[in-house]
């Protein structure tokens, strides 16, 4: 057994603390080591990163460079090209203006040397007109002294005459203008009479020739507009849908559309019945679709009512357009633009209102070309005229003057204005224009077939004017010709004179203005025949 002190053994454990220690020591060392080799490789590769994206950037700066080197050298070789095209240019245009400096020199020289000759010629013009004006003082010396001598010798032969003839000058003179003057005077009204008659005679074949021309040269249908429209089907059960159970469907459709509808024996067929055409209208296209659908009931009624009012609106629209673009016209106010359009759904004794005022204002347009008017002008009178007609029955007033305010509120010329307003005559036609559409309008109604009216009121019209024709003297037979649009009176010879005959015939026209509505005019021909009989025997 070993013999150790236990200061030996403190030794012997400091001396393994002590070696622990150092081993540690040189393991930490160790590590450290270790990691500063790694990040000495990691910023050794960093480094190598660095320098090799230098590298690229410098090899993109030099092809940058080398790119704006080239370019550099492009454009100023441009700009020398330029430059010396601007040179060659400049001096084209410096020997351009050269020469016309030169061509304006040379011009220059001879109006100077022209001006040089004229002042020599007015110089001697000069002198000559001094040595003729001087001879003209002594022509007029001359003429002074005989001027005296024949006063003198007028004086004595003017008392001479006056001795003579027992007046004296004055007498004479006052004798004279008034005999000139009477002759003169009887001579003028000579001279006017033939021109009055002249002229007259002139105008009236004129205006014949200007209104047959006109009325020759319209082209446009003669059809006449219904109170009724009829509605097809596609079958006579139809008929049952459309009345509806105890008859709701017919009532919610009459009320909703405010038409009659006639459903009679007629097979595959029922009547719309309306003075008003645009309802008439609105509730064809409602049946229609209605039809077409098949589902029938008040609440369907009621939807494709307001659809049908919805599509009426834009075909209001497009019929303003297209008789707008076929007269002519174009600058109309927008909110003017629908009422023109209601137009197509109104009638005037069965004529279509639209189409009457597009042929009117065709109708004016010819004359006004015949008259050498302003045509645009004399259209859009005849084309507007009746545009009162499309309101209703709620706006007071006549057609005319109501279209009057409208136009007026529409910013429209006060001479279109004025030939709406005179065109029935209301206002006193002050213009040309107003006249033409007075003209236009008579022209457009009264043509064969425009317009028509019932039958028991044509045949009613037409022996009233036999009755009141028949109830005046002296009326032997009365005949009504043309439709009612001429009267013949035959009258005895015996009890009515020439004179008598002028005068019957202007009462019973004014008896039928007065008395009788009619479209256009009437004409009252009274006819007085007288015979001579003899016999040889």
């Amino acid at each position: 057994m070993l013999d150790i002190s236990w200061v030996e053994v403190l030794i012997l454990i400091a001396l393994v603390v002590l070696i622990g220690l150092v081993a540690v020591a040189a393991f930490r060392r160790r590590q450290s080591g270790i990691e500063a080799a790694h990040a000495g490789q990691e910023v050794v590769a960093g480094a190598e990163r660095d320098a090799q994206q230098l590298r690229t950037d410098a090899e993109q700066l030099r092809a940058d460079a080398d790119t704006y080197q080239r370019d550099t050298r492009g454009r100023a070789d441009e700009l020398l090209r330029e430059a010396q095209a601007t040179r060659n240019q400049a001096d084209e245009e410096v020997r351009a203006r050269r020469g016309e400096l030169r061509s304006a020199r040379q011009e220059l020289d001879r109006r100077e040397q022209r001006i040089t000759e004229r002042e020599t010629r007015l110089d001697d013009e000069s002198r000559n007109m001094h040595e003729r004006a001087q001879r003209l003082d002594e022509l007029e010396s001359d003429l002074a002294a005989r001027s005296d001598e024949l006063s003198v010798a007028e004086a004595a032969h003017t008392q001479e005459l006056e001795r003579v003839a027992g007046l004296t000058q004055d007498q004479a003179k006052t004798e004279l203008v008034a005999t000139v003057e009477h002759e003169a005077k009887r001579q003028a009204v000579l001279v006017a009479r033939d021109i009055e008659s002249a002229a007259r005679r002139d105008a009236e074949d004129r205006a014949r020739d200007i209104v047959v021309g006109a009325i020759q040269r319209i082209a446009s249908d003669q059809t006449s507009e219904s109170v009724v429209t009829a509605v097809h089907l596609p079958g006579d059960d139809m008929k049952g849908r459309i009345i509806g159970r105890e008859g709701r469907n017919i009532r919610s459709f009459e009320q909703v559309t405010g038409v009659n509808v006639l459903i009679d024996d007629t097979p595959e067929s029922v009547l719309l019945s309306s003075f008003d055409p645009v309802r008439r209208e609105t509730a064809r296209i409602t049946l229609v679709e209605l039809i077409a659908d098949g589902r029938i009931h008040p609440a369907r009624i009621e939807e494709v009512h307001e659809r049908s009012k919805a599509k009426i609106n834009e075909r209001v629209l497009r019929a303003a357009e297209d008789a707008m673009a076929e007269v002519g016209i174009s600058d109309v106010h927008p909110d003017l633009v629908p009422v023109i359009g209601a137009l197509r759904y109104r009638t005037s004794y069965g004529q279509n209102v639209l189409k009457h005022l597009v042929e009117s204002a065709h109708i004016a347009g010819l004359m006004a070309a015949e008259l050498h008017l302003d045509v645009a002008t004399c259209k859009r009178a005849a084309f507007l005229h009746d545009i009162g007609k499309a309101l209703t029955h709620e706006v007071e007033g006549s057609h005319a003057l109501i279209g009057a305010d409208l136009a007026r509120k529409f910013g429209e010329h006060p001479d279109i204005v004025h030939a709406i307003e005179a065109h029935h005559n209301e206002v006193e036609p002050q213009t040309v224009e107003a006249v033409l559409t007075q003209a236009a309008d008579a022209i457009s109604g009264g043509r064969p077939g425009a317009r028509r009216e019932s039958l028991e009121a044509y045949v009613k019209r037409l022996e009233r004017l036999e009755e009141i024709a028949l109830a005046h003297d002296g009326v032997e037979k009365v005949f009504a010709m043309q439709a009612g649009r001429e009267v013949r009176v035959m009258v005895a010879p015996d009890v009515i004179d020439d004179i008598e005959a002028q005068v019957l015939a202007r009462d019973i026209a004014k008896q039928v203005e007065e008395e009788l509505t009619y479209p256009g005019q009437i004409k009252v021909s009274v006819i007085r025949e007288s015979r001579a009989v003899e016999t040889a025997r």
